[in-house]
Formats: structure tokens, C-alpha cells, sequence
């Protein structure tokens, strides 16, 4: 059968490579929301997803991971600045305890 199109493009532009890298792609998407969405989506359902839920699902779980990625971060960092839950007020330097030393001879009572 011979194509009809000039362009030599059989479905829109949809080539052999670009087929298989979009499954590809759809594959590691549906891993991606199965693996990290902890237990709470199966592969059949997430197969099954329309694309807009699928994508927003993705896209929620990818945020979701990056957020906490980024608390993770500020917290390794010990420059890090941070504010008292519930106010709006500006970001408090952490407190760092005083470093007590013991006294040299022990104290007695009388």
C-alpha cells in the first residue's frame, strides 16, 4: 500500500522513533506515579487514566517530591534562617544553646 501523503508521514507525523519514545515516555510516567504514589495507584488504573488526570497526578507527585526535597535542604544547611510558626514576622536565626562548662571543684552544701 502506498502512502498518500507527500510528506511520506503515515499519522501525523508520528514516526517509528517518536512512537516508541512516547511509549517510552508514557511507561516511566506510569512508573513514576505508581512507584512514588506509594501503594495508592496501580499500573492498570494509572494506564487507563485519562492524559489531563494522568498528567496532573504526575505533576502533583513531582511538586509534592520537590517541596520536600528543597525542607530537606534548608534544614542540612546551617545558615538557614527560619520564622515562629504563626507569625508573619521576619525569619529568626536559629538558637544555638550556650555551651556550659563544668565547674572545676564540685560544690559542696552545708
Amino acid at each position: 500500500m502506498e502512502s498518500i501523503s507527500q510528506l511520506g508521514l503515515a499519522f501525523f507525523g508520528l514516526t517509528l522513533t517518536s512512537a516508541k519514545e512516547n511509549q517510552l515516555k508514557l511507561y516511566r510516567q506510569i512508573h513514576q506515579i505508581c512507584f512514588h504514589g506509594k501503594g495508592g495507584y496501580d499500573w492498570n488504573t494509572v494506564y487507563n487514566l485519562p492524559i489531563y488526570l494522568r498528567n496532573f497526578i504526575f505533576f502533583e507527585i513531582k511538586k509534592h517530591y520537590e517541596e520536600e526535597q528543597a525542607e530537606i535542604n534548608k534544614t542540612n544547611n546551617p545558615n538557614t534562617q527560619i520564622a515562629h510558626p504563626g507569625s508573619n514576622s521576619k525569619p529568626v536565626k536559629k538558637i544555638t544553646p550556650p555551651n556550659f562548662k563544668p565547674s572545676p571543684s564540685p560544690v559542696k552544701y552545708k
